[in-house]
């Protein structure tokens, strides 16, 4: 079988160039010479496994696009699926190169194989959850069957994602994203809606029969734009809107409800946050939120979700997890482009930094936290206090938090600063003391529900039990 050989000289020479990078400076951070790195340049010579390893370890989100083709997307995923903790040893880029290029059908079901493995362990984790709260498959609430479905659907719906792309690029004209007058012209000349704002018990009051919309005057300006956004997509995308709920086939009228409610909402942010413009203008601050939300003119929170959203094939951004926690630890958003999943019931880990940002509002605190796989993350959150707008309605206080995995750091601004290979460095978080199996965790709230308990009448640790080592 001959060798298959990658020449990506013009792409190479674009990365560099976009990353501001001479030739001796890029040939560096590849570890190889100027002269060589001039050779691929120019098409000379190509790409061998080692550099292919090398530049998605280094510039994971340039590397996406020179996965053109069937042949270099399963050595990448391949590569993926090989890097897992799981494994003991890893293989070598010439091994994985080989046995992609000679074995393809056994790559194939390689990489299947631990996909399904990953999907078990995360339905595992469901189930043993559910019992925990006493609750048996079919008996899911509308609002956990509709977060469940976003899950399923990778938090990317594309049909609706490009829908609000196109109708936001005729929205915004020259801008990076539709002004609200834009989107108060479109809702009274193209839709027929009359809108008041005004002081109200809730944020958004329309009027299907008379066509009239009441926006909370007291809400923040990101606020008001965003639910004008969301009226005006959920008239316009009605179709789309529809055809999703009827194909998604829930169990439930109150859950059709409530997806077609999330559909509008992911709409509105696709809408403000257009996706090309986005997912670029967030790569050239490396996912600086503040700098982000101004520039679109959306909430803080609105930023970090639409992050969690950047999974469009061929296009896809940094992969990450999101979530929202408010005062009591309650996780009441969530999505995971990651290996890390949340926990479905019950708290969160406690020593993890969301729940210290609830406390703090209005400062961003970082953390590198590992995983019991040995995977890890960094993670950013913030504290949010969200105005009532009246003294006798208290405000809304929650965190949210964004993160992703150490190897996409070097695109993560609040990566910077944290010691990334420390041994010592990273916070020891699990998903949650149901699912934990660390022995010796000083937070510990309760035993794995996987293991048994030892308890010495004549000995006290701070957790008054040890743990049964697994048999």
């Amino acid at each position: 079988m001959t060798k298959r050989r990658i020449f990506a000289g013009a792409k190479l020479r674009s990365l560099r160039d976009g990353r501001g990078l001479r030739q001796t400076e890029m040939a560096q951070r590849l570890g190889i010479s100027v002269s060589y790195l001039s050779q691929i340049e120019h098409d000379d010579r190509p790409l061998t496994p080692a550099l292919i390893e090398t530049l998605a370890r280094d510039f994971p989100l340039d590397w996406q696009d020179f996965e053109e083709d069937a042949a270099t997307r399963r050595f990448a995923a391949l590569r993926e699926a090989a890097a897992d903790p799981l494994f003991a040893q890893s293989l070598s880029a010439d091994q994985l190169a080989r046995v992609a290029e000679q074995q393809p059908a056994f790559a194939d079901q390689f990489i299947a194989m631990h996909a399904a493995y990953r999907r078990a362990g995360q339905r595992l984790e469901i189930v043993d959850e559910a019992l925990d709260a006493d609750t048996v498959q079919g008996s899911r609430l509308p609002w956990e069957e509709v977060r469940d479905w976003f899950h399923e659907a990778g938090n990317y719906v594309g049909v609706l994602d490009e829908a609000s792309e196109r109708l936001g690029n005729t929205l915004r004209g020259a801008a990076l994203t539709p002004a609200i007058e834009g989107l108060e012209l479109y809702l009274r000349n193209s839709l027929s809606v009359s809108i008041v704002y005004a002081a109200s018990a809730g944020v958004r009051d329309f009027d299907a029969q008379m066509g009239h919309l009441v926006i909370d005057q007291g809400q923040p300006v990101e606020s008001q734009r965003f639910q004008l956004a969301h009226q005006l997509v959920a008239l316009a995308l009605r179709s789309e809107i529809s055809a999703i709920v009827e194909g998604a086939k829930l169990r439930t009228a109150a859950s059709r409800q409530l997806l077609s409610v999330g559909l509008a909402n992911y709409a509105a942010g696709a809408l403000l946050m257009p996706y090309a413009r986005f997912r670029e203008e967030a790569r050239s601050v490396r996912h600086d939120i503040d700098r982000l939300r101004q520039m679109f003119g959306v909430s803080f929170e609105q930023a970090c979700h639409r992050l969690s959203t950047l999974q469009r094939p061929g296009q896809r951004g940094v992969p990450f997890f999101f979530c929202r926690v408010d005062m009591a630890g309650n996780i009441t958003k969530r999505h995971s482009a990651t290996r890390l999943q949340f926990a479905r019931f019950g708290g969160a880990c406690p020593l993890w930094i969301v729940h210290e940002a609830v406390a703090i509002p209005d400062r961003i605190l970082v953390q590198l936290a590992e995983t019991p796989d040995g995977v890890r993350y960094v993670s950013m959150a913030k504290g949010l206090v969200k105005p009532s707008g009246s003294y006798d309605r208290a405000p809304r206080r929650y965190a949210v938090a964004l993160g992703c995995e150490i190897d996409h750091a070097r695109e993560f601004i609040y990566a910077d600063g944290l010691d990334h290979k420390s041994e010592r460095a990273a916070t020891k978080i699990g998903v949650s003391c149901r699912l934990c199996p660390r022995p010796d965790c000083d937070q510990r709230a309760f035993p794995p529900s996987d293991r048994e308990i030892i308890v010495d009448p004549d000995r006290r640790n701070i957790v008054p039990y040890r743990l049964k080592e697994p048999q």
